[in-house]
């Protein structure tokens, strides 16, 4: 599906939401503005942006609030991608070089700090305490999962520590953008809870997709390495319903010692979980989450948003897989 078909709506607030991003380092150091430059050129789909439009122009939100916190969300975004890249040691994403392929380690972390307060600061400027609040838990949410994920998910098969991980890594970031379009709108408490449990599905959905194109996509078109999670330890969803199939497996037990560091196993493991069901039933479980999401939708009435936001759950379940 044509992803212009959940922007096409939204497409002028976009351009200012992306006007608004461009301006943040305007009168700093010219090395930072051009670090924006180029991470704000590395771009992606401004997804979420996108959804935050589309949920608070279908609820009535103001339109100088919904671009500062499109603005926001997707700096806050940015910024954990440059801090991620450097954790991770990426040198490209979606097929450009990182920040930390071409700064010292220092200057892409003080980087992806500016970004952060720019992006507090973006959210302070809605003069809503409890959307900054949201924020603030947000971004706690995301770092601790970064921080889980680092010291003890390592190898680990184990759906409920998957669930929490990609939650906090992907999933919270959604919910939030959904859930506080709604807030700023004249929504009342029932709709917000609904528009938070669509965001949260919607983006289940969104990281299981991007976990499964670890094993099914092109490394051109992913940005990295085909089966890379695994060799960073992190073991998906199609690898637990493989390690659930084939418990017998010697590259499935190895993982709990540190097999995940042997490449030659890994590259084995990953072309073992491609040759089975693991995949399809994955899949499976991410079309689950979008279905519960597009449910949520049901309840409001037919609008070039609604079906934006249709348009945008149904892109997510059928990138490239």
């Amino acid at each position: 599906m044509n992803n212009v078909t959940f922007i096409s709506p939204v497409q002028t607030q976009l351009q200012l939401v992306e006007a608004r991003l461009q301006s943040q380092a305007d009168d700093r150091h010219p090395d930072l503005r051009a670090a924006l430059g180029q991470i704000l050129a590395a771009g992606g789909k401004r997804i979420r942006p996108t959804l935050t439009l589309l949920v608070g122009n279908m609820l009535g939100a103001p339109e100088n609030k919904l671009v500062t916190l499109g603005a926001a969300l997707e700096l806050l975004h940015t910024a954990t991608l440059v801090h991620d890249d450097l954790i991770d040691g990426s040198l490209l994403r979606r097929g450009m070089p990182t920040l930390n392929a071409r700064w010292s380690p220092a200057a892409t972390v003080l980087t992806g700090d500016f970004l952060f307060a720019r992006a507090a600061k973006l959210a302070a400027d809605t003069n809503y305490l409890p959307l900054m609040k949201l924020f603030a838990e947000t971004l706690a949410v995301i770092v601790n999962g970064e921080l889980t994920q680092m010291f003890s998910a390592r190898g680990m098969i184990d759906r409920e520590n998957y669930a929490q991980r990609i939650y906090a890594k992907t999933a919270s970031l959604f919910e939030m953008a959904s859930r506080a379009a709604a807030m700023i709108s004249p929504a009342n408490e029932e709709t917000i809870e609904s528009m938070r449990k669509f965001g949260y599905e919607t983006g289940m959905a969104f990281q299981i997709v991007d976990d499964i194109l670890d094993f099914t996509g092109e490394q051109s078109t992913v940005g990295k390495p085909v089966g890379s999670d695994l060799l960073n330890g992190l073991v998906t969803l199609p690898a637990i319903y493989y390690a659930e199939a084939c418990p017998e497996d010697e590259d499935v037990k190895s993982l709990v010692d540190g097999g995940w560091g042997n490449q030659e196993r890994m590259q084995r493991l990953v072309q073992s979980i491609r040759r089975t069901d693991a995949v399809k039933n994955a899949m499976e479980e991410a079309r689950g989450h979008a279905s519960r999401a597009l449910q949520l939708l049901g309840a409001h009435d037919p609008s070039p948003e609604r079906e934006g936001l249709e348009n945008l759950v149904n892109y997510i379940v059928d990138r490239n897989v």
